[in-house]
């Protein structure tokens, strides 16, 4: 067999095979013995008739395209294999001369992992919005700590008040009749959360445990519900329970019960040490990816549609599995929304086509500059990983296979690529708007595209850190107010 390697284009191939008569004729014997059992002939039983019986009924190239099938994925992954070649897309095959007796060959075109002309990709500018720590975002933290020292206790002594959590028993009515979903005991309600309708929350203000109340209401023009839609409505509903969150005071009480500290002001700079660092990385990941951009905008290829359609439907798969780690599916969400698979994936196509883009550039700087992780830069990739997946690392070496590895030796090869690209780098926080000029830009600003999950430039590394979709929570019954 012997097969010729032509470059047709910058993301597409050519290769042309010749297969031995001999080759052929064997894959058409093969056929005939995988196939003779489902072809009918008139006077044999299924299985029996000769080949040439066979031919002779159906035509003698009734078993051509079976035996083609035989040779072909032997032979073309010899050849992707000796010239190089990583096909995207599915190959487009013609044949040119077969028969039994004689060399059978064909050619084929397939689209691969185009070639890219770099441009500057050192050295460069760019801007990124630096990410700062601000005396809101501790409070928050610090407020965050605060809510999980909260205790909730028991309220008997006065009504109803904003922020007080509710036990109710409820019973809804539309003109005078029961609808499905209006009748619930023992619900919980946050005064305030506005998660029930418009004014029903709002009404319960001033009630006593054990009082009961007709509440009048309004359903929104846009409910889930079609029959409830703009209706007017009554609930009947009766206090059972009142409760109220306690938080603890912010002094070094506080600080020795929720941290390692004896004292709130060591607590508090332990906070601000933490946020600082993940504002570090945070600029860190965002200078990375301005740069690869940057590169990736400067470099020339010509990608074929197909990866940009794979990377498309992988960020769909993607989604769909986020949402599964939150308990959610997918299919789910498409009939919540309205949406198909296939509108995810159209929306997809301009994000992926940019993802496509920076792998590319970063592997062609990668050849470029000739990088190969040492073993210490590989060791530290797999030491990352393990520590991001939370398993010990001896373990996670144990368990690590040889594909795995492949994958964090690419990763420290990407790491590599970055840490050259920022060596000489310029960067630079992008200057805030004044009000004036944001009123001038506004209308001619497009609206910002929603990005996935994780960051192209970040690669692999963010697969293991992507941050998770929030998850939505369960539909509530005809009381709750419709998101």
């Amino acid at each position: 067999m012997s097969h010729t390697y032509e470059k047709v284009s910058g993301n597409k191939a050519k290769l042309t095979f010749t297969v031995p008569a001999e080759q052929f004729d064997e894959a058409l014997q093969k056929a005939f013995l995988k196939l003779r059992g489902r072809i009918n002939v008139p006077g044999f039983r299924k299985g029996k008739a000769p080949r040439r019986m066979i031919e002779t009924l159906y035509g003698e190239s009734v078993f051509y395209d079976d035996a083609l099938e035989m040779i072909f994925p032997d032979v073309y992954q010899e050849a992707v294999k000796e010239y190089d070649l990583h096909p995207v897309d599915q190959p487009d095959v013609n044949v040119d001369e077969i028969g039994a007796g004689k060399d059978l060959k064909f050619h084929l075109e397939v689209f691969v992992r185009p070639d890219v002309k770099l441009g500057e990709y050192k050295g460069l500018e760019v801007e990124i919005d630096k990410q700062k720590v601000t005396d809101a975002m501790i409070d928050a933290r610090i407020s965050q700590d605060q809510d999980k020292a909260s205790r909730t206790i028991d309220v008997e002594d006065r009504p109803v008040q904003e922020g007080d959590t509710v036990n109710l028993d409820y019973a809804g009515t539309v003109d005078g009749v029961a609808f499905d979903g209006g009748t619930a005991e023992n619900q919980t309600l946050k005064i305030g959360s506005h998660s029930f309708i418009e004014g029903f929350e709002e009404q319960m203000i001033g009630m006593n445990i054990g009082e009961e109340k007709d509440l009048n209401v309004k359903f929104p023009e846009k409910y889930h519900s079609e029959a409830l839609q703009g209706k007017d409505a009554v609930f009947h509903v009766k206090v059972n329970g009142i409760q109220v969150t306690e938080k603890p005071e912010l002094d070094d009480d506080f600080a020795a019960d929720i941290s390692e500290f004896n004292t709130f002001s060591e607590y508090r700079d332990s906070i601000v040490k933490e946020l600082t660092e993940q504002a570090d990385r945070s600029n860190e990941v965002a200078t990375e990816n301005a740069l690869v951009e940057k590169a990736a905008e400067n470099a020339e290829m010509d990608i074929p549609q197909a990866m940009i359609n794979d990377q498309a439907e992988y960020m769909v798969r993607e989604m769909a599995m986020r949402m599964s780690y939150q308990g959610l599916r997918f299919e789910d969400y498409m009939k919540y929304t309205g949406q198909t698979p296939d509108d995810m994936k159209r929306m997809y196509l301009p994000e992926a086509e940019k993802r496509v883009r920076v792998d590319l550039v970063l592997d062609a700087i990668i050849k470029a500059e000739n990088i190969e992780p040492s073993e210490e830069d590989i060791e530290k990739a797999i030491a990352d990983q393990a520590e991001r997946s939370g398993v010990d690392l001896e373990q996670f070496k144990k368990d690590l296979t040889d594909e795995q590895r492949s994958y964090l030796k690419e990763n420290a090869a990407i790491r590599l690529a970055l840490d050259l690209m920022k060596k000489d780098a310029k960067v630079s926080e992008k200057k805030e708007e004044q009000p004036e000029e944001a009123e001038e830009s506004k209308a001619e600003k497009k609206p910002a595209r929603k990005t996935a999950a994780r960051k192209t430039a970040a690669k692999k590394e963010a697969d293991a850190e992507g941050e998770k979709p929030a998850k939505k929570p369960a539909a509530k019954k005809a009381a709750s107010k419709e998101e």
